[in-house]
């Protein structure tokens, strides 16, 4: 009889516990200038643990809030899972991020500032619980984006310069 990894396995050569991305939000980086990032647990239902394991989950138009001194994630679209049936989630329903008393009240001030939000970036489970990467951002001007794609394909045009060189 073999025996099931445990829930908190580390990986055997280096230690680390292993880290499996489920879902990014791609837009935020590039709509967004992160200013600090955080990581947060989420309180879900097994139907949503479930689907967003199976990958069926979007961060596109997800934001977080602070009310009432908790901290909620809106819009994030975690799709119904198949064999769920009865006891279903509803896909677009706020939902509770765990962070610590010291972290939502700084996010808190921070967001009270003006044009400051606060936007998931990546989803993932660590060690067998659902996390989510949040980040305290400012929106990005025109200039700013397209001084960053400058920036991206210079380094690009760097890379394919070296590879022909080898």
């Amino acid at each position: 009889m073999s025996k099931k990894p445990n829930a908190n396995a580390k990986d055997a050569k280096d230690g680390k516990t292993v880290i499996k991305v489920l879902a990014r939000n791609k837009r935020a980086r590039h709509d967004y200038q992160v200013s600090e990032t955080l990581e947060a647990g989420l309180a879900l239902v097994g139907s949503e643990v479930k689907s967003i394991r199976d990958g069926k989950v979007n961060l596109t138009d997800a934001y977080a809030d602070v009310a009432k001194g908790e901290v909620w994630l809106h819009q994030m679209d975690v799709n119904t899972y198949v064999w769920a049936h009865v006891r279903n989630h509803e896909p677009r329903r706020r939902r509770k991020l765990l962070l610590n008393r010291r972290e939502i009240d700084r996010i808190d001030g921070k967001l009270r500032q003006k044009g400051f939000t606060l936007v998931p970036l990546s989803i993932y489970d660590k060690g067998g619980k659902i996390k989510i990467e949040i980040a305290l951002v400012t929106g990005k001007q025109d200039w700013d984006r397209r001084e960053d794609l400058k920036k991206s394909d210079a380094t690009r045009e760097i890379d394919r310069a070296m590879s022909r060189r080898r």
